[in-house]
């Protein structure tokens, strides 16, 4: 007998996206999309099938910004966990995000976002939503700043 309690399934969810950046003056912006739920984040999606982690942020960053132009930061890859509710369930989201530099400027933005900006780190900082994308931020700047890829 269920006596009130529901019963949730737990899902297993994977995505891949990457903090992409281009060079200005030696200084990186940073690329943020706007989401219709109001925030800041950046592209990223779930994996499909047949593909791995690099090929499904590489897509993901095609399909919501139009940019083609992209090199991935090798040794740079961080790991984000979060749950959420989706229907009855209870998901357990799993993101990989890598580090990718662009000379793209242009962004063509797909129907799951109403807006962009490309952000020095201080600003991006500020403007990214969730305190999970921010450490992710630090992280990849931090990266940038080690291996000499920006002076800031």
């Amino acid at each position: 007998m269920n006596r009130g309690k529901t019963k949730y399934r737990k899902i297993l969810e994977r995505s891949a996206g990457a903090i992409v950046f281009r060079k200005e003056n030696g200084k990186a912006l940073y690329l943020l999309l706007h989401y219709p739920a109001g925030h800041w984040d950046f592209p990223k999606g779930n994996i499909e099938k047949g593909e791995n982690e690099l090929k499904t942020a590489r897509r993901e960053i095609f399909e919501e910004t139009g940019i083609t132009d992209i090199e991935f930061i090798f040794g740079f890859r961080e790991k984000i966990e979060y749950h959420y509710r989706k229907g009855g369930n209870l998901v357990h989201k799993e993101v990989i995000f890598f580090l990718a530099k662009t000379r793209q400027k242009e962004v063509k933005l797909s129907y799951e976002h109403i807006g962009y900006a490309w952000l020095r780190y201080e600003d991006a900082l500020k403007r990214v939503t969730y305190e999970s994308s921010k450490q992710v931020l630090r992280k990849a700047h931090e990266y940038l700043k080690r291996i000499g890829e920006i002076t800031e």
